[in-house]
């Protein structure tokens, strides 16, 4: 049987009028539940099932490995191969996240808020990743 999904705890997007208005996410919160509600439709990917708090507590996961999350200060991480990671940065796209003890994590790309870089795209790219070291 597989684990319960959490219910997202972000707004999806904003009304106007009788409409509601997903193409222009007004915060990471809005964003990240636009590319939630994407890829929850795979059984497989769950959202945030270890726990209330800390690491990982509102990630995306495929088979209970994290592939997507918001860190705490907002930014957009995702999980890709360390050359993937680097050839991002290195176009301007990311830096390496920082779970906050000053060690950088190789495999980890951390968007800010602001960018322009499609999530989603980057999530699926993360969720296929992590579902190929099964």
């Amino acid at each position: 049987m597989p684990a319960p999904q959490r219910r997202l705890s972000f707004d999806v997007g904003h009304h106007v009028g009788d409409t509601v208005m997903t193409n222009r996410p007004d915060t990471q919160n809005q964003r990240f539940a636009i590319v939630a509600k994407a890829l929850l439709k795979n059984p497989a990917v769950t959202l945030g099932s270890k726990g209330e708090k800390g690491f990982g507590s509102s990630a995306l996961q495929l088979n209970d490995k994290i592939f997507a999350m918001l860190s705490s200060n907002g930014q957009f991480v995702v999980k890709l191969p360390k050359e993937r990671v680097d050839s991002l940065i290195a176009s301007g796209n990311g830096e390496r996240f920082d779970p906050g003890h000053g060690r950088l994590m190789k495999q980890w790309l951390a968007i800010e808020p602001t960018s322009d870089a499609n999530w989603l795209a980057l999530a699926r790219e993360a969720m296929e990743f992590v579902g190929s070291k099964n």
